[in-house]
């Protein structure tokens, strides 16, 4: 079984995968520097990364469904990105959990909610951030350090805090010739 479906010119690779479905498909771009854990849960998992992308040490991109980022984004160390809840809400459907992951994880994904993430161009995440299931991160957008971003975020935006919201809009730079 191949860990990766797809690993770019230029592309160091040097973290992990926990591929937990055959089927799922994790594809990097060219010249990425990949650091952190890519988990794929199911044969429908899709894990794609952009070209001059970094994904830094600690960081841990669960996917039960799709999270992509897109070129030039950089996502710093220690951060969480899952696209699922991963077990339901309710203690009576996540009885047998523990024992269907004991059990070469059998997890029954009927009851878990998801929704694709999505890191648009050029976004930079700061350490420690958590994004969850549903999430786009706008191009060009700053997702301040140890922020928990629970709703989309426009481009070209700073946002932080717990939940994080717009802290600043980022003009364009203005370069004198």
């Amino acid at each position: 079984m191949r860990l990766l479906t797809h690993c770019g010119e230029g592309t160091v690779f040097a973290g992990s995968v926990d591929r937990r479905a055959n089927g799922a498909s994790i594809s990097i771009g060219d010249a990425c520097l990949i650091q952190g854990q890519l988990v794929v849960e199911r044969d429908e998992s899709r894990i794609s990364v952009g070209n001059r992308s970094l994904i830094g040490g600690g960081t841990v991109l669960d996917c039960a469904l799709e999270i992509s980022v897109g070129d030039d984004v950089l996502i710093s160390y220690g951060c969480v990105i899952a696209d699922s809840d991963n077990h339901s809400i309710y203690p009576e459907l996540r009885v047998k959990d523990l024992a269907s992951w004991m059990n070469g994880r059998q997890h029954d994904w009927t009851h878990s909610r998801m929704a694709p993430i999505r890191i648009d161009s050029g976004a930079w995440i700061g350490a420690r951030s958590i994004i969850l299931k549903g999430v786009t991160i706008g191009a060009g957008s700053v997702v301040g350090m140890g922020s928990v971003v629970t709703r989309d975020v426009p481009p070209r935006v700073v946002v932080a805090g717990i939940p994080a919201v717009i802290v600043r809009e980022i003009e364009p730079l203005k370069v004198i010739e």
